[in-house]
């Protein structure tokens, strides 16, 4: 059984947490469905479909692969019951043969994972070359992630089971490792709707991956902590600066 996360649980909440604007999908869409060129994508841990039914839509030959059942029904019900093709598994042992695809996307995945190094193995075994892994490397604000490491820090536990992709070097170094070279993909500024009070009180119900193993009682302590923090330090629980975010992917090119 893999010891990756699984997000049954949050199948229901994942797209609030997760969205981001029309005009920011737009221009992501835009951006990967160039890069795929029109050869045929794996999205592993494509969850709801939020980047993936964009993708198809505009007509990218897409196959979604997670390692949560719940996650992909709620896809298919999206998708009104006629998605693209799905596959239950697991990235770090996918089911497919070498070359199978011409690029690959990961999204909220990598920092779930403890063995994420097997999945850039198999990422990189299962794409053609030459051919692309586009992995997403930032898409919260900055204050967030602030707010995020002094959870992390009062709680003791680690914000990653795998990769924390503040780390990106070691991302670097793991697809260098497999003869893949790092590109860094333009940006796309984007201002989330969720503001920073928001985001604490979800912290504080646990809705977030790196919350789950707290207890309750501690997680609710430890985000009231912080939002007295936050009104004492901003001044409101809504910064301007706390909305603005830039997008980020990155594509490992094998040759």
């Amino acid at each position: 059984m893999s010891d990756s996360v699984r997000f049954d649980r949050a199948v229901e909440y994942y797209d609030r947490t997760r969205r981001i604007s029309q005009e920011a999908s737009r221009r992501q869409t835009e951006l990967l469905a160039t890069e795929a060129g029109g050869r045929r994508a794996l999205e592993i841990g494509v969850g709801t479909g939020l980047v993936a039914l964009p993708l198809v839509a505009v007509g990218v030959d897409l196959v979604g692969l997670d390692l949560s059942e719940p996650m992909l029904r709620k896809l298919e019900q999206k998708a009104d019951g006629h998605p693209f093709p799905l596959v239950l598994g697991d990235a770090t042992a996918l089911p497919f043969g070498g070359g199978t695809f011409g690029v690959a996307l990961v999204r909220h995945v990598l920092h779930l994972i403890p063995g994420w190094e097997r999945a850039v193995a198999e990422l990189v075994r299962v794409v053609t070359r030459p051919g692309s892994v586009l992995v997403a490397t930032g898409d919260i604000p900055a204050t967030w992630r602030e707010v995020t490491a002094r959870f992390v820090a009062a709680t003791g536990l680690p914000f990653a089971r795998g990769l924390d992709l503040r780390e990106v070097d070691r991302l670097d170094a793991a697809f260098a490792e497999r003869g893949a070279r790092a590109r860094v993909l333009p940006p796309i500024p984007e201002r989330v709707d969720t503001s920073l009070g928001t985001f604490i009180e979800q912290m504080s119900e646990g809705l977030h991956s790196w919350t789950w193993d707290v207890p309750d009682e501690r997680r609710r302590e430890v985000a009231g902590d912080i939002r007295r923090w936050a009104e004492e330090r901003f001044g409101t629980l809504d910064p301007s600066e706390a909305r603005d975010v830039a997008i980020e992917w990155r594509a490992y090119d094998l040759a």
